[in-house]
């Protein structure tokens, strides 16, 4: 029987285009009886490593290849409407050379030719040609092309070229049948050229899909890719349904009068003997000293810091770990590794930039802590240097380093230019097709209406690892609607064909590659908007032997660094974070009082209450309690608090248990401790113990019942000679010994590292300490941190208020670009106001350093007209309160600033054109040319207005909050506030959910309150009235549904300015910020009973006071009106009055300021 091969096969990795996955198509061709396949996507490498070990493993001899774009001109040429077409090429690896080429061909494709493809020319071609084969690809081939466009003489020169560039017998014309007329025109053209040049023709099949009924759902791809829905007339689609990997027997009936075409395929394959290694390691080389060498190196730079660890006098037991850890280092080949990575930590502290403690299993090393990596001493906390680096399993270790992240950069640009940028990149990422998204995105392709698509997503659980097969099982509703309904099985059947694949690239939040060589020479390349990216992600490049990091912006060492120079700022002391006590009784007893808001992994609301009821009294309490707090662990909790209570009470399966798991008042909690128990109990080595937490976190049955006879039997060789003792030889009886491994089988896939866990429960500690000791500049540098975010912002001023920290607005004669402290007060930054561009406000700042600061609004006006300051900006300035501080209104502020700014502009004007003379200049003309500031004779806004305005300015209320005197019956009434709809960011950005203390779930039932500040109505298709409320509480905004029935009931209720309890359901769509559906409306009263009583102002009348200052102060307490009652105490008839309703007020600063100025500080008061 004849052979073939296919050469021209494009996978998931020619994103969505290629439906074909990996596994299927090898299993696919073994099916087939085929030998060997090649892999050519669209102008990428992302999958040939994936590709090359599952064709080894199925004995299949996998062919590299890649169908590169090719440039009709230059690569360096992007004209529009030229250069935007691109030819295509197919190009197969002969050998590691063809590989190593075919990676750099692939790489400038993308770092200089990419212009909408990655594209090479001829240029490129002709200098790494060695060791490839070339076909000339499909339709879109540059020689099909021009036999497209009639120009046959073209399409030869350009064979000849190719086959020129590449050598004679390895440029091949490729035929393909594929029922397209174009295609069958080509072809005979193509075999023309063929006998008259004497080049070699070739078979393929454009391989896109596994089996002919994958079609659809290849078409379904294309149209995710484009945007587009199958319906669209204008579309990319393709022209026949044969494009799927076809046997042997169907290629070969296909070109049976051309069987040579078919044969050479099976040629080509004899000639592609790519051939990859793995874990042959790569690292570069670091430049130790002269007459240094770089193992006795590292061993010195380790000793010296070991000695300014612990001193002169170091113990034996830390000398011992030190050497075995240096040893293993040593002997696995990792000491470039470790001076690499203690250089650009050094580089980072030597410049200021903040560096974490550690992350990970790094912090279980000594020689990482001696040598500044880390900062926490391992053997203090009894962590295993075995959970970081195993001598009994070869992998590359790996330390991942958390930077400040606004300095990050600076550490990367420093290993760039150590290294040299060719031999440094990051890392790429691929983004899949999850279930929901999947059901969402072929929704939207069958063109499906949206509300049936989004009924079925939302049956689907939102779970880490859900897949839709899962889901089928779990949910009946979900099985039903798939049963019963054609469409709905149409669009499941077809979503799960997709579920999974890469829908898309980017780059990775902190992985770096650094290698010995120039990258290119182990990995494709290719460019991600400013950045080099490998095309392979992390796993594989750590398979390849190369050297990869995590280089980490951490928004918390921001937090702690800007705070530590605040407080140097204000009262000249240097904080040494490092070298805070660590048992410091106060700063537990707030974090166990639940005062733990900007505390870095204890301010979520469940950690809070877990660490009230924990009240940690240690460090070992807070690792325990970062571990524990997790889907799985958290079961333990309740017997962690009550075993840490009653310590008495706890019991220990063997006695041998008891110095691993006392830390932990006997619950096992950390895959440390599962490797210490096996050690202790069973005799394990360190190496060995770590084998089995690995295995024993998969959990596969069968090793881990081999597993469980080592550990209670032991092991001996051939010859009786014990490898592992087993834990009856060691005293602990046998139903024991299974009760204790069963126990480590429970928690063991739920345990966590340790030393991550202590590394991270550091600088929990050092923030928490910052915000007992120094809770203003904590604040402050807290919410510099979030500059940008108003709910962030809003969220950490109303915990400024709780604290009793003052928060003030922007002041033109205070502010810093940022927020600062000022006399135990933070104020406001100016950059955090809307339309004030950095610019204007270092302008601002600049004039005030240089020629003092600014006396009136005119007198800024004057000094900042030729700045970056325009008028939108001084509107924005006025709003928020920045000139508050001159004793103008805003109100008249806004009335003049318009013509004052004009005014002024006119009058330099003038002076530049030279209409004044020197000559002619008198003191008259002076006095008519200085800046006159009248204002008119009006009130302020209301207090309603202002707040709007700052709210419009700074995102959020800062001289008050309408719902202020609301906080206590909105806290008891409401069971959702707008922070637990908001989606949480982790420490790199990248979305990481809701609030996992809060289980939001679509469909839930919820009571939210506040004020209302908008509604909009809209006519629904069957002509009745929707509405859509904003609903603001004392955190941020939420948009509630008013659906028309529900709307006709409370529209009285629903207006501005209302403070009402709205009860719904929440309704979640992954595109959107969830909303609420209202079902039910009421106001929010005022609470009556004693112990909430509404709280009252008492003002003391004197003997002095008259008529107009009584009446003054009626107009004072109009203006700021509210809900809280004025009580008027008559010194000289010792009687109280309550005042009007209509004179009742608005709690706030402004207005208690303003009346103990008038009536004295003794005189006001708040009962």
């Amino acid at each position: 029987m004849q052979d073939f091969v296919h050469l021209h096969v494009h996978t998931e990795y020619s994103l969505l285009d290629g439906a074909s996955r990996i596994k299927s198509l090898i299993a696919r061709a073994v099916e087939l009886g085929m030998k060997s396949v090649a892999i050519t996507d669209h102008g990428v490498m992302y999958g040939v490593i994936d590709f090359y070990k599952e064709a080894i493993k199925n004995k299949i001899k996998p062919i590299i290849g890649c169908e590169v774009y090719t440039a009709r001109r230059s690569r360096f040429d992007k004209q529009a409407n030229i250069d935007s077409d691109q030819g295509h090429l197919i190009l197969l690896a002969k050998n590691n050379t063809g590989y190593k080429n075919l990676m750099k061909i692939v790489s400038i494709g993308f770092t200089e030719g990419f212009y909408y493809k990655p594209r090479i020319d001829m240029e490129v071609l002709e200098r790494y040609s060695e060791g490839l084969i070339a076909l000339s690809a499909c339709l879109s081939g540059d020689i099909p092309a021009a036999l497209l466009m009639g120009d046959y003489e073209k399409a030869k020169d350009l064979a000849l070229k190719f086959n020129s560039i590449f050598g004679q017998g390895n440029f091949y014309l490729e035929l393909q049948m594929n029922g397209i007329e174009e295609q069958n025109i080509v072809n005979q053209k193509l075999i023309k050229i063929s006998r008259e040049l004497g080049l070699p023709l070739v078979a393929t099949n454009d391989v896109h899909y596994l089996y002919r009924e994958d079609a659809k759902a290849h078409d379904i791809l294309l149209c995710i890719q484009t945007g587009k829905n199958i319906n669209d007339e204008d579309r990319m689609k393709f022209s026949s349904e044969d494009f799927y990997f076809k046997s042997v027997e169907e290629m070969a009936a296909l070109f049976k009068n051309l069987p040579e075409a078919v044969e050479n395929t099976c040629r080509i394959a004899e000639q592609c003997n790519v051939e990859l290694e793995f874990n042959k390691l790569h690292l570069p080389k670091f430049k130790v000293p002269e007459n240094e060498e770089p193992y006795e190196y590292l061993r010195k730079l380790c000793y010296q810091g070991l000695r300014n660890r612990y001193g002169e006098n170091v113990s034996k037991e830390y000398e011992e770990r030190l050497e075995y850890e240096l040893g293993v280092i040593r002997q696995m080949g990792y000491v470039d590794y470790f001076l690499i990575v203690w250089d650009f930590i050094k580089y980072a502290k030597d410049r200021g930039i903040m560096v974490g403690p550690g992350r990970g299993s790094a912090a279980g090393s000594i020689v990482a802590y001696t040598l500044g990596i880390t900062n926490i001493d391992p053997i203090k906390y009894n962590l295993l240097f075995e959970r970081f680096l195993n001598p009994e399993r070869i992998s590359m270790p790996d330390i991942d380093i958390d930077f400040c992240f606004e300095r990050r950069q600076e550490v990367i640009d420093y290993v760039i230019e150590k290294y040299g940028k060719d031999k440094v990149a990051q890392i790429i990422t691929f983004g899949t097709m999850a279930a929901r998204a999947a059901i969402r995105d072929v929704g939207r392709a069958l063109n499906i209406p949206y509300n049936e698509v989004d009924a079925v997503a939302k049956m689907i659980p939102f779970q880490i690892g859900m897949t839709i097969d899962k889901a089928l099982e779990l949910n009946p509703e979900l099985k039903s609607r798939y049963e019963g309904d054609e469409t709905v099985r149409e669009l499941i059947d077809t979503a799960r064909r997709l579920e999974g694949m890469p829908r898309h690239a980017s780059t990775h939040a902190a992985g770096v590659v650094i290698s010995r060589e120039p990258i290119v020479e182990y990995v494709p390349l290719q460019r991600n908007e400013d950045s080099i990216t490998t095309q392979f992600p992390m796993g594989i490049l750590e398979e390849l032997g190369l050297l990869k990091m995590d280089f980490l912006g951490l928004r918390t060492l921001t937090v702690i660094r800007d705070t530590v120079e605040l407080i140097k700022k204000n009262y000249g002391r240097e904080i040494d974070i490092d070298k805070l006590d660590m048992d410091d009784k106060n700063v537990f007893k707030m974090i166990s009082e639940g005062k733990t808001a900007g505390v870095f992994q204890l301010e979520s609301a469940g950690m809070t209450q877990f660490m009230k009821e924990l009240q940690p009294s240690s460090l070992e309490d807070i690792i325990a309690g970062i571990s524990l707090y997790r889907p799985g662990p958290m079961d333990q909790i309740p017997r962690y608090i009550k075993n840490k209570n009653n310590p008495s009470e706890i019991k220990y399966h063997h006695p041998l248990l008891k110095n691993i798991l006392k830390v932990t008042y006997g619950c096992m909690v950390y895959q440390e401790q599962v490797m210490q128990i096996v050690r202790e109990l069973a005799g394990y080595s360190m190496g060995r113990s770590d084998l089995v937490r690995r295995a024993m976190a998969k959990k596969k049955a069968d090793i881990m019942e081999q597993e469980r006879q080592n550990f209670i039997y032991g092991i001996t060789d051939s010859d009786g000679n014990i490898i592992v003792k087993g834990a009856i030889r060691n005293g602990v009886d046998e139903r024991t010994a299974n009760i204790i491994f069963d126990e480590m089988m429970d928690f063991a896939s739920y345990a966590f590292n340790k030393s991550h866990a202590a590394a991270y429960a550091v600088v929990a500690y050092q923030t928490a300490w910052l915000k007992h000791y120094y809770p203003t500049e904590f604040m402050a540098a807290l919410l510099n941190s979030f500059l940008g975010s108003s709910d962030k912002i809003s969220q950490y001023v109303h915990e400024c208020r709780s604290l009793n920290i003052d928060v003030l607005p922007p002041d033109i004669n205070e502010s810093d670009v940022k927020f600062s402290v000022i006399n135990g007060k933070i104020r406001f930054g100016m950059a955090a106001v809307k339309n004030v561009g950095v610019n204007a406000v270092s302008g601002i700042i600049d004039e005030r350093k240089t020629n003092g600061l600014f006396k009136s609004f005119g007198d800024f006006c004057e000094r900042m007209s030729s700045r970056d300051v325009n008028k939108r900006c001084i509107e924005s300035l006025i709003k928020c309160g920045a000139f508050d501080s001159f004793g103008v209104y805003r109100s008249q502020l806004m009335a003049v600033y318009e013509k004052m700014i004009e005014g002024i502009q006119v009058r330099k004007k003038r002076n530049l054109d030279g209409q004044l003379s020197i000559f002619e200049f008198s003191v008259q003309n002076e006095k008519e040319d200085a800046l006159v500031e009248e204002y008119p004779e009006i009130k302020e806004y209301p207090q309603k207005t202002l707040l709007s305005m700052e709210k419009e300015m700074l995102g959020l209320y800062i001289s008050g909050h309408p719902l202020g005197e609301y906080e206590e019956e909105l806290k008891s009434s409401v069971n959702l506030f707008s922070t637990d709809l908001r989606v949480n960011m982790d420490e790199n950005g990248v979305e990481a959910g809701f609030d996992r203390d809060k289980e939001i779930k679509d469909g839930a039932l919820v009571t939210i309150g506040g004020i209302i500040t908008e509604r909009k109505t809209k006519t629904t298709k069957s002509n009745n009235l929707m509405a859509f409320v904003a609903l603001e509480d004392l955190y941020g905004s939420m948009e509630v549904i008013v659906f028309p029935a529900i709307l006709r009931k409370y529209a009285d209720l629903l207006v501005e300015d209302n403070i009402v309890l709205i009860k719904g359901r929440v309704s979640m769509k992954e595109e959107e910020q969830p909303k609420i559906i209202c079902e039910e409306v009421s106001m929010l009263r005022k609470n009556n009973d004693a112990k909430a009583r509404t709280p009252k102002l008492y003002i003391k009348i004197s003997n002095s006071e008259n008529k107009e200052s009584i009446d003054s102060l009626m107009s004072t307490l109009k203006f700021f009106n509210g809900q809280t009652p004025v009580c008027l105490y008559y010194e000289k008839e010792n009687a109280v009055k309550v005042v009007e309703r209509d004179c009742w007020v608005f709690l706030n600063d402004s207005l208690l300021n303003e009346l103990k100025e008038r009536f004295g500080n003794d005189n006001v008061k708040v009962v």
